[in-house]
């Protein structure tokens, strides 16, 4: 079954141009499935114990996942990414399977995340210069880092991934390469340009075209972990709550540009959303403080 996985791991990178960090995450659920089926067998599993499982095994197999403590989240991941593989073996090895389209997927809670109060942003700015008070052009690139998810509304990964060459002339939107490798153009604010260029005029190392335009300390391309640390301090030092992370400044980004009139197909796009169904709990978070407004200022709303 190795070589068949390294099939299906390849197919995925190269004509599903999945990033490498997906295809990790299908090859560790695949492989996990293939563990269950050796224990479930008793022995090595085969591309025919694969055709011949049926709604027993496959619920088996949940159950497993339950008593080993896995959430319902992952686990819904890994039967998708189960599902994902046996259309590859349908349409690459002839092994038909239908009970796997029977099972049906664990329910998930779908959590909102909590946006940032713009005020706590904008105090961002004043802390960052304490923080790194020792080194001027760190502080610049936090709050060059911090305007731009905000202004943005990137990933972090998109923020780290952007070069000298992408900012270079202030375009008026960046070419952002999300999830998937999909291309998207997002307009930028005047305030971000500012904060890049003063950090560019800053920072001592990384001036190349293809340099990363975002730099540690040592002169490395800077790590998401780098900027979660950021994050992190600028969260202690403000005393904030614990969901304020970088992707809770993406998050911010989104629920003001709806509470200002953004219809939903519009900030699928400026998010890189593959599914609508995602950027619709936006609207979930809005409706959320519309009823809080309703309960507590509506005349009728006591009765």
């Amino acid at each position: 079954m190795n070589d068949t996985v390294v099939d299906f791991i390849k197919y995925l990178i190269d004509t599903k141009h999945y990033s490498a960090h997906t295809a990790t995450a299908y090859e560790i659920d695949i492989r996990d499935f293939i563990k269950f089926m050796d224990d479930y067998r008793g022995g090595v599993s085969t591309l025919s114990d694969f055709k011949q499982a049926d709604t027993i095994c496959f619920r088996a197999y949940l159950a497993n996942r339950q008593r080993r403590g896995m959430s319902a989240t992952s686990t819904a991941r890994a039967l998708s990414s189960l599902r994902g593989f046996y259309r590859f073996l349908g349409k690459n090895y002839g092994v038909i399977n239908d009970a796997i389209g029977l099972i049906s997927s664990p329910r998930v809670p779908r959590k909102l995340s909590k946006a940032i109060d713009p005020i706590d942003v904008e105090n961002m700015h004043d802390a960052i210069k304490q923080i790194d008070a020792p080194e001027p052009w760190i502080a610049a690139r936090d709050w060059a880092l911090v305007v731009l998810l905000f202004g943005c509304g990137l990933r972090i990964s998109e923020a780290l991934g952007l070069t000298n060459n992408d900012v270079r002339g202030r375009p008026n939107v960046l070419r952002i390469i999300g999830k998937g490798n999909k291309e998207r153009l997002v307009p930028v604010l005047p305030a971000v340009w500012t904060a890049i260029e003063k950090y560019e005029k800053l920072r001592p190392f990384g001036g190349d075209g293809d340099d990363k335009l975002f730099r540690s300390v040592r002169g490395l391309p800077m790590s998401a972990r780098m900027a979660e640390k950021v994050v992190e301090a600028l969260r202690h030092y403000l005393q904030l709550p614990d969901y304020v992370t970088p992707h809770a400044l993406r998050h911010t980004f989104a629920t003001a540009l709806l509470a200002d009139g953004a219809d939903l197909r519009s900030l699928q796009e400026l998010l890189g959303h593959s599914s609508l169904s995602t950027t619709q709990l936006y609207t979930r978070v809005n409706m959320a403080e519309i009823t809080n407004i309703y309960a507590n200022a509506h005349p009728r709303a006591k009765d």
